[in-house]
């Protein structure tokens, strides 16, 4: 396990770097069997969704893929990073980001959290903390760091540049391990992450009560 070894770069929260949004749309959605980053929850597509959802309060934003995916129909028409790293897991949708614009903050977002809206997003960036590596909130299932749902700071990319080199590919274990700030979650399920076409039609589920709660 690496040591916590922030960088002290004098980041203060008046003199923030540029916070960029990231979706991650770079998996292969084997448990699925659909591509996860098109499936519908609130309407539109995940991509059309979270993208808005992150341009809203991101001063760019990107979709986060693999080179092959670049010009699928879903996709073309969005600015994209496509993976520099392969066979990492989603760190390499975040560390390309952090190699393409290394002086940004990077909101990372998976697509396959359909539970996360804008109080989520808002709640994020209000504490961000610039002078740490990065801010996420604890997982409420196992009360560790989810990572894709997170805000990872330029110095973070010499760290996970670190990880690589040593093989360590998991993010969990890099926030956990690193000088991040840490927030409780408000509502248990907003971080659920839907991988299997049966957790798909229970999020639908709890997403219509939710939506007959509010009326």
């Amino acid at each position: 396990m690496l040591g916590n070894q922030a960088v002290n770069d004098g980041i203060t929260a008046s003199t923030s770097p540029p916070l960029y949004g990231l979706l991650l749309a770079g998996g292969q959605s084997k448990r699925m069997g659909k591509d996860k980053a098109i499936l519908s929850y609130h309407g539109p597509s995940q991509i059309e969704y979270n993208f808005k959802l992150l341009a809203s309060f991101c001063a760019k934003v990107f979709l986060s893929n693999r080179q092959e995916q670049s010009q699928w129909d879903f996709y073309k028409d969005y600015p994209q990073i496509q993976d520099i790293f392969t066979n990492i897991g989603p760190m390499a949708g975040i560390l390309s980001a952090l190699c393409t614009y290394p002086n940004a903050g990077w909101l990372a977002l998976g697509c396959d959290l359909p539970f996360v809206g804008q109080e989520t997003i808002e709640t994020l960036i209000r504490s961000r903390d610039p002078a740490k590596m990065a801010t996420a909130y604890l997982n409420s299932d196992e009360n560790l760091p989810e990572p894709l749902c997170a805000i990872y700071e330029p110095k973070s990319r010499l760290r996970l540049l670190r990880f690589l080199d040593l093989g360590i590919y998991s993010l969990r274990e890099f926030l956990t391990s690193s000088d991040t700030r840490l927030l409780q979650q408000k509502k248990q399920t907003n971080l659920l992450n839907i991988n299997t076409p049966e957790e798909y039609r229970r999020a639908i589920e709890l997403l219509r009560e939710d939506r007959k709660h509010s009326i």
